[in-house]
C-alpha cells in the first residue's frame, strides 16, 4: 500500500531543553493515519500534520471500548543514527489484541515500515540526551456513529510520537511495591493479556490505594484465588529466587511483554537459571523469610527495568537487596539499553535501523 505524504507547513518548535522533556505530553509535527471500512479492508494510509480529529459524540469506541495499542520507541545512538526495539514483536502483539478485541488484522510489515517512514520524518525529534528516546503510540479506535453492542464496520489506526525524557533521571533507584488483595486487573478467558485501555482503566482503583499508602506500584494477584502473582502496575513482574530467574507464565491474563521476553532471552543467552511459571505472593514471603529473595524487578518499554526495594504484603513489609539494585536487575538494564542505544553489539538482531 502507498503511503501518502503531506508535511506541515506550520512546524513546532523543538524542545529546548531535553531535561525538562517528560512522559506523553509533548508531540511531534506529524502522525500516520489508514482507515478501515468493512469491504473495503485498510485503505488510505497517510502521513500528516499532527491535528484533531473529529469524532460522532455516538462513535462506539467512546461507548463500549473497542481500542488496542502499543507502545515502543526510537533511539538516537552515539553515531547520531536511530533505530527500533523489536518493532516486529510490537505489531505480533498487536494483532493478537486485535483477534481478541474483535478488530481487523493489520499487515505486520507493512505497519514496521510505515513506522520506520513516520520515524525517519521526524527524525529531529528524536532526543539526543543520554536516556530519552522517542515514543511511539500505535492505536485503532471503532468509529461507527453507532450505539449498540456489535463489533465496529469502521475504524481508525493512527501513530503519534512524542519525544520523552529519561526515565531513571535520577538514578536507578528502587522502587515500593504493594500487594494488591482487595482488587484485580484481569482474569483468564478476559482480555489481560491484549493491550487495551480497559486494562488500564481498571488498575487505576488500586494504583490509588497504592499511593493512599505511600507505595509507587501495584502488585496484582490473578482474579480466581487472589494468590498467584500476575503483573506490577502496567509492567511484567520478576523474582530472583536463590539464583533462578522466575516470572509469571502467560496463562492468558498476563501481558506478554517484549521487554520480558527480551530479559528472558538475555538471561537465557548468559547461562542464568530461569522459568516462568505460577508463583504464589506465599511462596515469594517464604523466600524472604529463609534468605532467598535475591531480586525483584518489573520490565517494561518505558523503564526497560525497574527494581523493586520494598515488598508490602498486608503487614508484611520485605526489604528487598537492602532497597539496593541487584546484579541481574544492573546486567540486564545494562545489556537492553546498551542495544537500544547502540552502545554495545546488537547480538541477537533486535534493532532495526532508520534510513
Amino acid at each position: 500500500m502507498e503511503i501518502k505524504i503531506e508535511l506541515t507547513k506550520t512546524p513546532k518548535a523543538k524542545p529546548t531543553d531535553e531535561t525538562k522533556l517528560g512522559f506523553g505530553h509533548i508531540f511531534t509535527d506529524h502522525m500516520f493515519v489508514m482507515n478501515y471500512d468493512a469491504g473495503e479492508g485498510w485503505h488510505d494510509a497517510r502521513i500528516v500534520p499532527f491535528d484533531n480529529i473529529s469524532l460522532s459524540p455516538s462513535a462506539m469506541c467512546l461507548h463500549y471500548g473497542q481500542e488496542i495499542f502499543e507502545g515502543l520507541k526510537a533511539y538516537r545512538t552515539a553515531d547520531g543514527s536511530v533505530q527500533l526495539f523489536r518493532p516486529d514483536e510490537n505489531y505480533k502483539r498487536m494483532n493478537v489484541s486485535a483477534e481478541r478485541m474483535v478488530i481487523p488484522q493489520i499487515d505486520e510489515e507493512f505497519m514496521v515500515e510505515a513506522t520506520k517512514k513516520l520515524v525517519e520524518i521526524e527524525k529531529d525529534w528524536v532526543p539526543h540526551t543520554d536516556g530519552a528516546s522517542l515514543y511511539i503510540r500505535p492505536f485503532i479506535f471503532a468509529t461507527d456513529p453507532y450505539v449498540g453492542v456489535r463489533p465496529a464496520d469502521h475504524y481508525l489506526f493512527i501513530i503519534i510520537l512524542s519525544p520523552s525524557g529519561a526515565y531513571y533521571s535520577t538514578g536507578l533507584n528502587p522502587v515500593k511495591i504493594y500487594v494488591e488483595q482487595k482488587y484485580v486487573r484481569a482474569v483468564r478467558g478476559g482480555t489481560g493479556f491484549a493491550k487495551t485501555a480497559a486494562n488500564y482503566a481498571i488498575s487505576l482503583k488500586g494504583q490509588d490505594e497504592a499511593h493512599n499508602q505511600d507505595y509507587e506500584q501495584v502488585l496484582w494477584l490473578d482474579g480466581v484465588e487472589q494468590k498467584y502473582i500476575e503483573e506490577v502496575g502496567s509492567m511484567n513482574i520478576f523474582f530472583v529466587i536463590d539464583g533462578e530467574v522466575v516470572t509469571p507464565q502467560l496463562t492468558g491474563s498476563v501481558l506478554p511483554g517484549i521487554t520480558r521476553k527480551s530479559a528472558l532471552e538475555v538471561c537465557k543467552s548468559k547461562g542464568i537459571p530461569c522459568s516462568e511459571r505460577r508463583i504464589t505472593i506465599e511462596e515469594v514471603a517464604k523466600a524472604y523469610d529463609e534468605g532467598k529473595l535475591d531480586e525483584v524487578f518489573g520490565t517494561g518499554t518505558a523503564a526497560v527495568i525497574s527494581p523493586v526495594g520494598h515488598l508490602k504484603w498486608g503487614d508484611k513489609v520485605m526489604t528487598i537487596n537492602d532497597n539496593k539494585i541487584g546484579k541481574i536487575s544492573q546486567m540486564l538494564y545494562d545489556t537492553m539499553t546498551g542495544i537500544q542505544w547502540g552502545k554495545i553489539p546488537d547480538t541477537f538482531g533486535w534493532t532495526v535501523k532508520i534510513d
